[in-house]
């Protein structure tokens, strides 16, 4: 479910006409639902009710501020995976004791940074980083609180580049080998083993492969405990899909996803941390565009727009589906038709949809993308010289800009010349 409805015609976000926005920053430019972030994050919340949790939001998926000051007043906890996002949440007001912290290629500087400024975990992924952070944390005098994150070797059954949990993936420890790995962790100084992390994947739309990775979690769990290791948290990851196709099967609710939780670990009596966030963020966004052509050409008809792979790159990098419908609801009776929907980029891959079948549109509509929210701004770049596009949150009938667009001179400026040019 989302915020995003016809009225009297007109697409709206919560109670927002979206032309009023495009009148305003004007196109193209991404919006987000507060109504619909906060609903998400409680269906997490809820689905775990009766065991001890923490929903932490995978901020990857957006990382605006004002989205992750959102989530932490809603109590969230967050998942980062860089220095950058760790400031991010900083300063959106997460305390250390909510901040994950996963990712292969943790440096020196950013667990540093993380164990001075407060840190509730380190999801380690290989010997040498615990190594690493080991030697950090007795430099510092402080002991750095780990998870182990294993690879089960299952598969999500998702795209190829966002499937973590297979033993050919450069994520985890291979289950296999937990135990001497935690054995290890043991007898390190300035390590503190406090759970297992476990992450498959993303935008699954099947609980079969949560159920299989979680059953050899829980087996772990009671075979690293009779090895004499604390293990008290799980971080069981995130991936659970969103319906980016309307007319297909919808993936699997929040509360089943629970249940399946609930039914592999709940007897464990550990604490739960699961990381989502396509499923906040996914929904809670939509990109509004504007048509600049209307062009046919041989055996095809192509909707040029204004936005462009650069402020989208889901469907050039992953061949990922958007529903794409106009901003002002078609007439009554309107005969679909078949469009290459692109954008002006210099590539062919700028490339939308392929033969998307839509009420006729004609130059200066606005059309939007449905299912925006996630991997969309936090993926944009600057490619063709073209401006990063603004930010809007919405709640009730108002609307805030939250990244402006910024000019051509403030582009430019970000550049230094030589001397010697």
């Amino acid at each position: 479910m989302d915020h995003f409805l016809y009225r009297d015609g007109i697409l709206h976000a919560e109670d927002v006409p979206l032309p009023d926005i495009a009148a305003a920053v004007g196109t193209p430019f991404y919006v987000y639902s507060t109504a619909t972030l906060t609903r998400h994050y409680w269906l997490f919340d809820e689905a775990l009710v009766g065991l001890d949790h923490l929903v932490c939001y995978a901020m990857k998926a957006n990382s605006n501020q004002a989205i992750l000051k959102l989530m932490a007043g809603l109590g969230a906890g967050v998942d980062v995976v860089s220095g950058g996002e760790y400031a991010r949440a900083r300063a959106a007001g997460f305390s250390g004791e909510r901040i994950v912290f996963s990712g292969v290629g943790k440096t020196a500087s950013e667990m540093h940074a993380a164990l001075i400024g407060g840190i509730r975990q380190f999801n380690v992924e290989s010997e040498p980083e615990m190594r690493a952070l080991s030697e950090i944390a007795v430099s510092l005098g402080l002991t750095a609180p780990v998870t182990v994150r294993v690879n089960p070797d299952v598969d999500a059954r998702t795209h190829e580049k966002i499937a973590t949990g297979k033993s050919e993936n450069k994520f985890g420890i291979p289950i296999g080998r937990a135990r001497e790995v935690y054995a290890e962790a043991a007898a390190l100084p300035g390590i503190e083993v406090v759970g297992i992390d476990v992450h498959i994947g993303s935008q699954l739309t099947d609980l079969d492969p949560f159920r299989e990775a979680y059953l050899k979690v829980a087996a772990l769990t009671r075979q690293l405990r009779a090895d004499g290791h604390d293990i008290r948290r799980l971080d069981l990851g995130g991936g659970l899909g969103i319906p980016y196709e309307r007319s297909n099967l919808a993936p699997p609710l929040p509360t089943e996803y629970g249940a399946v939780v609930h039914e592999t670990v709940g007897d464990l009596g550990c604490e739960i941390e699961i990381e989502p966030g396509r499923l906040i963020a996914g929904n809670a966004g939509i990109l509004v565009s504007s048509v600049i052509y209307v062009k046919s050409g041989e055996g095809r008809d192509f909707l040029i727009l204004d936005s462009a792979m650069n402020d989208l790159i889901r469907p050039a990098m992953y061949g990922a589906y958007h529903d794409i419908v106009p901003v002002v609801e078609a007439a009554p009776g309107a005969e679909p038709h078949p469009y290459d929907i692109v954008g002006p980029v210099c590539e062919s891959g700028d490339t939308f949809a392929k033969a998307r079948s839509m009420p006729p549109v004609a130059a200066g509509d606005l059309v939007a993308f449905r299912s925006a929210g996630a991997y969309g701004a936090v993926m944009s770049s600057e490619y063709n010289s073209r401006p990063l596009i603004p930010e809007v949150l919405v709640q009730g009938d108002q609307h805030a800009v939250i990244r402006p667009r910024p000019t051509f001179d403030e582009m430019i400026n970000r550049d230094t010349i030589p001397e010697w040019l």
